[in-house]
């Protein structure tokens, strides 16, 4: 379904150990919004939702609901920590067009 860098993995890993309360994933979801009409949103779990998709990437379980998996399917999530700024990157391949941030889509 999704797959996350290995940058992505030691970032996720890194917001669990430093989180006050228990994590159980790593949700993503897509949502309206952003400067294309779609964005992604990214978020620690403490217990998957009963019609989640879980997907293991690796120690990470990453939950993903219904209504997102379709335009999450063969996602790449990598986290970039540069001068520009850090934060997860998204390569879709489902998207018809992305916006210059990589934070939203067009499906």
């Amino acid at each position: 379904m999704l797959t996350l860098t290995p940058s992505a993995l030691k970032a996720v890993s890194r917001f669990i150990k430093g989180s006050a309360d228990p994590v159980a994933g790593l949700r993503i979801s897509v949502t309206g919004g952003g400067c294309s009409g779609l964005q992604y949103a990214v978020a620690l779990e403490g217990a998957a939702r009963a019609d989640d998709a879980i997907v293991e990437c690796g120690p990470v379980k990453v939950f993903v609901d219904p209504a997102s998996a379709p335009m999450l399917d063969g996602v790449t999530v990598d986290f970039r920590d540069s001068m520009e700024g850090n934060g997860f990157r998204f390569e879709n391949p489902n998207a018809a067009q992305s916006c210059g941030c990589g934070k939203s889509f067009s499906a």
